[in-house]
C-alpha cells in the first residue's frame, strides 16, 4: 500500500496587484456598459488560477471572453424578455418564466463543460459529463418539489445537486466521486434551524429587552447562522470528494471565517468599495489556506498517468464547451 501524502492548497495572491485588475476591470466594464466585464472575468479568473499552487504546480483558466460574452448575451436576453413579459400581461409573464425555467437546465450544463474544459493543472484540464436528462432532475424537478413541500426536500436538493456536478466532473480520464449523503445535508440544514429556533425563543422570552438591543443583537445571530452554513456546507462538500483514490478535504472555522468576512465587511464600507479586492484576496488566502489533497503515493505520477491517457482527446471538442452564462 502506497503512503499518503498531503498537499496542502496555496494562493499566492495579494491585494496590491489584484486591485490593478480589479480597478481597471471595473472602469472598462462601465465606460462599454458591461461589454468588457467578459474579458473582466477572463482576466480575474486567469489572475486567481495562477495563484492557486498544488503541490508545486498552478493552474490556468483557458476560457475565451467571446464565449463568455455570448452566454451573458443569452441570459440578457432572456432576462429581458421575461421582464418586459412580466410588464405586459400575467399569462405572458407565467408563460415566460416557465420557458426560462425549461432553458436553464440546459444552459447550467453547457456552462459546466465551459468552466470546467477550460481549467486545467499542469497543462491537463478538467472535464464535465454530465446528462441534459439528470440535469432537469436536479436543477429543476427537485427544485420544484422543494418549493411544493414548503422546503423540506431543500437538503435533498443540494445533495443531489452536488452529487450531479461532483460525480461527473473528471480530470483527464478519471472521474471525481461524492462520498457524502443526504443525512449529512439534513444534519447541517438542521443544526442551522435549530439555531435559528434558539434565537426565536430567546427573543420571545427577553421582550423586556430594550428594541436597540434587539436591533444588535438580531443581526449578529443571523450573520452566525450565514457563517455557519457558509463554513459547514464547504466543509462537508470537499471533505466528502475526491479524485479516484485521492481525497480532499476542506477545515475551516466558523469563528475564523466570520471575522474575516466581517472585518471585510468594515474595510469595504469605510472605504465605499474600494477595499472589495483586498477583501476577496483575504478570504482567498484563508479559503485556500484550509483544503488540500490527501494523495495515495505519488500525486506528479498519478498526474503524469492521466496526461497518457488522455492524450487522444483533439481540441475539437473545444467547439462543444463555447459557452458560459455564470457571472
Amino acid at each position: 500500500m502506497q503512503a499518503q501524502q498531503e498537499h496542502a492548497f496555496e494562493f499566492t495572491g495579494n491585494g496590491r496587484d489584484y486591485f490593478k485588475i480589479w480597478i481597471v476591470n471595473l472602469l472598462l466594464s462601465i465606460l462599454t456598459l458591461g461589454i468588457y466585464s467578459a474579458w473582466a472575468k477572463v482576466r480575474r479568473l486567469q489572475y486567481f488560477y495562477r495563484n492557486t499552487r498544488l503541490a508545486g504546480a498552478v493552474f490556468e483558466y483557458h476560457g475565451t471572453p467571446i464565449a463568455i460574452l455570448k452566454g451573458r448575451l443569452i441570459a440578457f436576453v432572456l432576462l429581458v424578455a421575461y421582464t418586459v413579459a412580466g410588464n405586459l400581461n400575467l399569462l405572458l409573464a407565467i408563460l415566460a418564466f416557465v420557458l426560462l425555467a425549461a432553458v436553464m437546465p440546459w444552459l447550467i450544463v453547457r456552462s459546466l463543460r465551459f468552466k470546467l474544459y477550460n481549467s486545467s493543472y499542469r497543462g491537463l484540464r478538467f472535464g464535465f459529463a454530465g446528462s441534459d436528462g439528470a440535469a432537469y432532475a436536479v436543477f429543476l424537478l427537485l427544485p420544484v418539489l422543494s418549493v411544493l413541500t414548503l422546503y423540506l426536500l431543500a437538503p435533498f436538493a443540494h445533495y443531489k445537486i452536488k452529487q450531479y456536478q461532483h460525480y461527473n466532473s473528471r480530470f483527464g480520464d478519471t472521474f471525481f466521486r461524492f462520498d457524502a449523503t443526504a443525512g449529512n445535508f439534513y444534519g447541517i440544514y438542521l443544526k442551522a434551524l435549530g439555531l435559528l429556533l434558539l434565537a426565536g425563543v430567546f427573543f420571545g422570552i427577553s421582550a423586556a429587552l430594550h428594541m436597540s438591543v434587539l436591533m444588535v443583537v438580531l443581526p449578529l445571530v443571523y450573520l452566525y447562522i450565514v457563517g455557519f452554513l457558509a463554513v459547514r456546507l464547504p466543509n462537508l462538500i470537499w471533505s466528502k470528494t475526491g479524485l479516484g483514490e485521492h481525497d480532499l478535504y476542506s477545515r475551516m472555522e466558523v469563528g475564523k471565517y466570520l471575522w474575516i468576512a466581517f472585518t471585510n465587511l468594515l474595510g469595504i464600507v469605510f472605504t465605499l468599495g474600494l477595499y472589495i479586492p483586498f477583501a476577496q484576496i483575504r478570504m482567498a488566502h484563508y479559503k485556500f489556506s484550509c483544503m488540500g489533497l490527501l494523495a495515495q503515493g505519488d500525486l506528479a505520477g498519478f498526474v503524469a498517468g492521466q496526461v497518457q491517457a488522455d492524450s487522444a482527446t483533439g481540441e475539437e471538442t473545444a467547439e462543444m464547451f463555447d459557452l458560459d452564462i455564470s457571472l
